[in-house]
């Protein structure tokens, strides 16, 4: 830990704060490194230079604040290159980008290593002396040849280079600093204690007596630390909206430094020592009245997904109380009956908005392709550009985090397999840089991925004559669903030579196994030399669906609604007998599978000889099967209880949901029913 640190940590205790430090040091990188990716370094804009170095500003100052030195050394030293860039002291380049780049990874891993608190110290030795070198202007040959920035505007050119240059590191100067009307006298006196304990800060003195003058605050600062180190530091005790740096001439109560504030009470100190009171106290009060972050609330996981299952409980109660009133005489219990009404009403706005909370735009998924793109394009020697569609598109946080690794290998399986090389794409006559599409939409009560390419397509015969080579089932006759579907058996590759990226026979297997897992399917198109585009289809939500009811004897299961196609009266001619045990069903000159589930459940049967008259088509992995019930009981929204957590895992089972006579009733997986006919 730094001196600064140190002294610091002796007054209060600034681990309270480490939560949202490192919250925003992770934004503040997945936000530098976004830029980086976007930077054109042929005509670099100022304010995308501008935010990036306010990025790396943000994070050294906290960490300075806090006492990770590593971190602080390393951002000072981004901070000085990309300082001198957008200065246009220096020309971007290439270098410069990756350079950057791996310093965001290696700051990642410091942070990480201090927030857990294990882990070895990150070398940073290279990327410091890389980054030293940049600053002197020393580029590798290839990046030195990079073209100049182009200046769009002579003008702006102009006035930059008449603006004032920032004073020189370690000159004192004297500045007035003006707190706002939300910063009471214990903020004062915590600032004051930073000058008095952190060693070469300065000096601070109170101006007017050390009372405030029409709610504002004026003290004379002598000091060689930028405004903009100050501010860093002051922001644990006051928000930065309520601190201004002017001259010391400027006279604060008719400078408008301040805007126009709601009259309102100052937010109570607690009767603490001052120290540790300020810093709750400004974050809470200040933030709330002038940062539009007081419109978001950091809640941890946990509580919402408590939150979930207690409207899921609430679901189930108000199903019960539904199906018992019923049996009420709607004149009688008219106005329970009207309760019960407005209950369920509520109950479902209720269930919407708290599931909306978990929802989470998928491009915090699509973000960490561009820099893996970007990686993986150099190492292959191909040029790529990455098209994102649909960010604002919402998913459940629980799929989110369930659907990125097989997001991740068909990027890079799009790119490997997919993408050919600048020679290969001119001689085909293509642009020499492929695109790789990721997009995301809502269709029905699903959400829809899908990755696409304009690379090599697939080979029908390729494929088939690799599925016959491993001894799989691979007729002429297969439709070009089936064949691309191949490409999905355990061990298929079609490379001819294994890579470090793709290629070793396994990943698509697993790609669908976890996608199925997830109440999902998967589909693959393909034109050969045109391109490849893959499908991921996932239900919203896992924690409530929407589903039909059916009654098998005496039993209760539950049908996912996507997955149900139709259903009609069976008629014994209707049905006809394949091997020795196998039925399929004519529907309308197509012949369906026939799935049993009285049999294939072992349901007992209350009257002998009694059987299913119903037939229900669902579909699922590009298959329809045909399941016998003996009854349809209705379309309702269940809250899915998992089963293999509470009991044990069933074969063909997908999970099980609680009815509203507080009976069980298992969920079926029709993506096994398909696979189990196919067998």
């Amino acid at each position: 830990m730094t001196t600064e640190g140190a002294q610091l940590g002796a007054s209060f205790d600034l681990s309270q704060f480490y939560q949202v430090f490192f919250e925003e040091a992770g934004e503040n990188l997945d936000r530098m490194e976004q830029l980086l990716l976007a930077l054109d370094v042929a005509a670099a804009d100022d304010e995308a230079l501008n935010a990036i170095f306010r990025c790396a500003h943000s994070i050294k100052g906290g960490a300075a604040t806090f006492g990770f030195g590593d971190v602080a050394e390393l951002t000072h030293e981004m901070e000085t290159l990309l300082d001198k860039l957008r200065r246009h002291e220096l020309q971007p380049a290439t270098a410069m980008v990756d350079c950057l780049l791996a310093c965001g990874d290696a700051l990642k891993a410091q942070l990480a290593r201090h927030q857990n608190g294990v882990g070895e110290e990150v070398e940073v030795t290279q990327l410091l002396s890389a980054l030293r070198a940049l600053v002197q202007g020393q580029l590798p040959p290839t990046a030195a040849a990079a073209p100049a920035p182009v200046v769009a505007n002579r003008e702006a050119e102009a006035v930059h280079a008449k603006a004032p240059a920032p004073p020189e590191q370690g000159q004192a100067r004297s500045l007035e600093l003006v707190l706002g009307p939300l910063a009471d006298a214990s903020v004062a006196d915590s600032l004051a204690e930073l000058f008095t304990e952190i060693e070469g800060l300065g000096r601070i003195e109170p101006l007017d007596g050390g009372q405030a003058e029409n709610g504002l605050r004026r003290f004379k600062l002598v000091t060689t630390s930028l405004e903009s180190e100050l501010l860093d530091l002051f922001a644990f005790h006051v928000a930065k909206e309520q601190v201004r740096f002017q001259p010391l001439a400027a006279t604060p109560a008719d400078s408008g430094l301040f805007e126009p504030l709601p009259e309102r009470p100052p937010a109570p100190v607690a009767p603490e020592t001052a120290a540790s009171a300020a810093p709750r106290a400004a974050r809470a009060e200040p933030r709330a009245a002038a940062s539009p972050e007081a419109s978001t609330l950091r809640v941890a996981v946990e509580k919402v997904d408590q939150l979930i299952n207690l409207v899921g409980e609430l679901v189930i109660t108000q199903a019960m109380l539904a199906q018992k009133s019923r049996a009420l005489d709607p004149v009688l219990h008219q106005q329970m009956l009207a309760g019960l009404t407005d209950l369920d009403r509520n109950t479902r706005d209720l269930q919407e908005a708290v599931m909306s909370i978990r929802m989470i735009p998928m491009s915090t998924v699509f973000n960490r392709f561009p820099r893996m793109l970007r990686d993986l394009a150099g190492r292959l020697g191909k040029k790529v550009e990455l098209l994102t569609q649909g960010e604002a598109t919402e998913l459940d946080k629980g799929l989110i985090e369930k659907i990125t690794d097989p997001l991740t290998h068909l990027v890079r399986n799009a790119c490997d397999h997919g993408i050919e090389s600048p020679q290969e794409r001119l001689a085909a006559g293509k642009l020499e840089t492929g695109t790789i599409t990721l997009s995301a939409s809502h269709q029905g009560g699903s959400i829809v991925i899908e990755v696409r390419d304009d690379g090599r397509g697939l080979s029908r015969d390729k494929l088939l004559r690799k599925a016959r080579e491993r001894g799989l089932a691979a007729p002429d006759t297969l439709s070009d669903a089936e064949v691309w579907a191949l490409i999905f058996e355990p061990g298929f590759s079609t490379a001819e030579q294994i890579t470090d990226v793709s290629g070793r026979g396994v990943g698509m297997d697993v790609v669908k196994k976890n996608i199925a897992a997830l109440s999902g399917t998967v589909e693959i198109d393909a034109r050969p030399g045109q391109g490849m585009r893959v499908s991921v289809r996932l239900p919203l939500t896992l924690a409530i669906m929407d589903g039909m009811s059916v009654r098998v004897g005496d039993e209760c299961y539950i049908l996912p609604l996507p997955s149900v196609v139709e259903s009609f009266q069976v008629a014994p001619e209707m049905v006809k007998t394949v091997g020795t045990s196998g039925r399929v069903v004519d529907v309308r000159s197509e012949y369906l599978p026939v799935v049993d589930l009285d049999r294939l459940f072992e349901v007992p049967r209350s009257e002998p000889g009694s059987g299913s008259a119903i037939m229900v088509v669902v579909e699922a992995e590009g298959g329809r099967v045909a399941l016998m019930v003996d009854e349809l009981l209705g379309q309702q929204q269940v809250v899915v209880k998992n089963l293999e957590t509470n009991y044990r895992r069933v074969s063909d089972i997908s999970g099980a949901t609680i009815m509203g006579d507080g009976r069980v009733a298992l969920i079926l997986d029709v993506g096994s029913l398909v696979r189990r006919t196919r067998q």
